[in-house]
């Protein structure tokens, strides 16, 4: 049943992903219970995006991804991240240089691990990862990203 909701929750999506929503357009909140987000999610998934968890370095699906298309988030199907802006950061993690747009993340100052700032999706809330500031050009900024908060959406070949 799961792979048949992900299947559906992708398609649902796609048309969102190939015209991402410009950074004016409000985002309108998804909200689940516990138990319909456990439905929803692999267990895995779960504990990274509803409870801060993050994954073993070099073990996630998207760490050594380097297909052509949008990163979005895996809980609600928000465009996140443009394979464009993606880059190997050494770190295990799938690293990128900048969002989609500004307004489809949040970040949060978290001290769970000293000072860090976490990123969370606009639209459900889901823990992503974190930004640092030792990222390339042009940003400087290096959003270091769970796989299992992530589905990918590839690009359409013309």
């Amino acid at each position: 049943m799961r792979g048949f909701a992900w299947l559906a929750l992708i398609l649902a999506f796609s048309g969102a992903v190939a015209a991402a929503a410009p950074a004016s357009k409000k985002i309108v909140p998804v909200v689940k219970s516990d138990a319909e987000w456990r439905k929803l999610l692999t267990a895995e998934q779960y504990r990274v995006l509803r409870t801060e968890g993050t994954e073993i370095a070099f073990t996630g699906r998207y760490w050594n991804h380097h297909a052509k298309g949008t990163y979005v988030c895996a809980a609600c199907g928000l465009p996140l991240f443009a394979s464009s802006t993606k880059y190997d950061s050494g770190t295990g993690w799938p690293s990128f240089w900048q969002p989609i747009a500004e307004t489809n993340i949040h970040e949060v100052t978290s001290t769970d691990y000293g000072i860090r700032i976490e990123v969370e999706c606009a639209r459900c809330g889901g823990h992503l990862g974190h930004v640092f500031d030792d990222g390339p050009r042009p940003t400087g900024l290096r959003y270091c990203i769970n796989s299992a908060s992530l589905a990918f959406v590839p690009a359409n070949k013309t």
